[in-house]
């Protein structure tokens, strides 16, 4: 009887965790609205495009500027990665990391400590 009740519950446990993960893997992510605070900088295309190498490194993600200079040593694989994106929006490169996988919550949480503003409408639209 203890054997049986006992391979039911771990069945039924095991059962309920595929169904999460399953749930969770088919569910279309959701991204964060971007809150605009007033009297916050706004940047053109133009300006941002200044600041494109590692010793300067500003990029638009999302419609926000952020400055990562200082984030580019810290960065957990190699800074050139991100160096291409220097200068431009990356809102694309940043979601996907060029292979498809998104950043984790940790990296999300770390990108309001970098933000420096938004960008005008002329830098989100210039590819």
């Amino acid at each position: 009887m203890m054997r049986r009740l006992f391979a039911v519950a771990t069945l039924s446990f095991w059962f309920a965790v595929a169904a999460l993960w399953l749930a969770a893997w088919l569910s279309p992510a959701e991204e964060a609205p971007q809150v605009v605070a007033s009297g916050e900088p706004r940047y053109v295309a133009a300006e941002v495009a200044r600041h494109d190498r590692a010793e300067d490194c500003w990029m638009i993600i999302d419609g926000v500027v952020y400055d990562l200079t200082a984030y580019l040593p810290e960065h957990p694989s190699r800074p050139d990665v991100i160096e291409a994106w220097c200068g431009r929006e990356a809102s694309e490169a940043y979601r996907s990391k060029m292979r498809g996988r998104a950043h984790s919550p940790y990296a999300d949480g770390l990108l309001p400590g970098y933000r420096i503003g938004v960008a005008a409408v002329d830098a989100v639209s210039t590819p």
